[in-house]
């Protein structure tokens, strides 16, 4: 995590952290993933043509055995296979989790208005930690991270990004949850903070931008 602007007691830790790869069902691990690259290898890299799903199965049509393994690792059906090429991911919900008030889901999208309001309250010096629920359509998301900013009065005091992973599509939501955060301490940190979050893959295409707002308030 990184930290903008002045050191006080209001504001975030100085630091910055990276989420590994996860391999799984639904998931594969990259190169890119796994910060094999740098800068410089990415300046030269030139990806592939991109390819429906259809188009990756229809590859190995003739062989029966192979054609059925790549469906079920891709986690579709044949009738679900489309000739659409870009990828899409739904968010569905929003949740934060603390050992003070459990779990609170917002839906999402959020509207304009309500992305105004304070979604959810917590204690100075308390841990907590984002989940997210998506599901991914079409094609392979190869690469999703995450950023998210935080201003406190006009200021920007935190700022966090990690890496997601791969997903299949599939017909079942994935939910993930992000990195476990500890807010500030002491009188300063107190009041509303504003925050953005954003998701995008390597091919820097943003799936999801959300504004919200949240209040530390005094531990009991």
């Amino acid at each position: 995590m990184e930290e903008a602007g002045p050191s006080s007691a209001g504001n975030f830790d100085e630091q910055r952290r990276e989420q590994p790869a996860e391999e799984a069902s639904g998931k594969q691990s990259d190169a890119s993933e796994a910060g094999e690259y740098d800068a410089d290898d990415k300046d030269g890299f030139t990806p592939g043509p991109l390819l429906s799903l259809k188009e990756q199965i229809d590859k190995d049509k003739d062989d029966e055995s192979l054609r059925r393994w790549k469906e079920k690792l891709l986690g579709c059906l044949e009738s679900d296979l489309s000739e659409q090429m870009e990828p899409e991911v739904k968010f569905h919900s929003i949740g934060i989790i603390s050992d003070e008030s459990g779990e609170i889901n917002t839906p999402l999208p959020v509207n304009e208005n309500q992305s105004r309001r304070v979604l959810f309250t917590l204690r100075e010096g308390s841990r907590y930690q984002l989940r997210l629920t998506f599901t991914v359509m079409h094609n392979i998301v190869s690469g999703l991270t995450y950023s998210n900013k935080v201003w406190r009065g006009g200021l920007l005091v935190d700022r966090t990004q990690g890496m997601l992973g791969t997903f299949a599509p599939q017909r079942e939501p994935y939910v993930e949850t992000l990195e476990e955060e500890t807010t500030p301490s002491g009188v300063l940190s107190r009041g509303i903070y504003l925050a953005k979050l954003k998701f995008e893959d390597d091919d820097k295409r943003c799936y999801m931008e959300l504004e919200y707002s949240f209040e530390i308030k005094r531990s009991s």
